[in-house]
């Protein structure tokens, strides 16, 4: 059976910006992969220490949500004073997510033991507990449960997003993948090739990694 490295992350509270509304607050119901990613190259002390090829699937959950008002501070034009502004903010309350690594398992069981950086997800200010444990995945599918899907896996319901996937060291370029969550979780069953012991289904999603992206010319 294969082996993988489970990782649970858990937080009070997180908010995940959806980029695709400028100049909003519009907040997205799970973490783009991207994010996932960057919690992962903290850990293990920057994208120089992370494999390029890295990929895993995840789920997440979230057990309430609500909106509050953050202070945001708009970009000015050049010569010309931006006024901070309040606006509303939504946010996930209570969430869990789980992530499975099936490469560099002892890599990554190291890293997450002792973070190079503090380990957060979403904002900077939203820091995270972590447990980690070495499972063994079935080589077979699952339930989609809270699973983040690609948008084309057979049989996989839910909402259809557009997420970013990997983001450049200097974050001037992106790419953007779609995919599929349920919020509210899923009984569908889909073929991953991979699952835990309980039947959740295990999707590996696109690598993360900044090398992924076609060098600006």
């Amino acid at each position: 059976m294969p082996e993988a490295l489970e990782l649970t992350v858990t937080a009070p509270i997180v908010s995940f910006r959806n980029p695709l509304y400028d100049g909003l607050q519009v907040g997205l119901p799970c973490p783009p992969p991207s994010t996932v990613g960057g919690l992962l190259a903290a850990a293990a002390g920057g994208w120089g220490q992370v494999p390029s090829d890295t990929r895993f699937g995840m789920t997440f959950h979230a057990a309430g949500s609500g909106i509050d008002l953050e202070t945001y501070h708009p970009l000015g034009v050049p010569g010309t004073q931006a006024h901070a502004t309040i606006k509303d903010r939504d946010f996930l309350a209570l969430v869990t997510l789980t992530v499975w690594l099936t490469e560099n398992i002892d890599l990554w069981a190291r890293a997450l033991r002792r973070p190079v950086w503090p380990m957060r997800l979403g904002r900077s200010q939203d820091l995270v507990a972590t447990v980690t444990r070495r499972v063994e995945l079935s080589s077979s599918g699952g339930r989609q449960g809270h699973a983040v899907v690609p948008f084309d896996l057979p049989r996989a319901v839910g909402t259809a997003m557009r997420l970013t996937t990997v983001i450049s060291d200097d974050r001037a370029r992106f790419t953007w993948d779609s995919y599929r969550y349920a919020a509210a979780g899923a009984r569908a069953e889909i073929d991953t090739g991979l699952a835990t012991r309980d039947g959740q289904a295990v999707a590996m999603l696109p690598p993360v990694h900044p090398n992924q992206l076609i060098p600006a010319t």
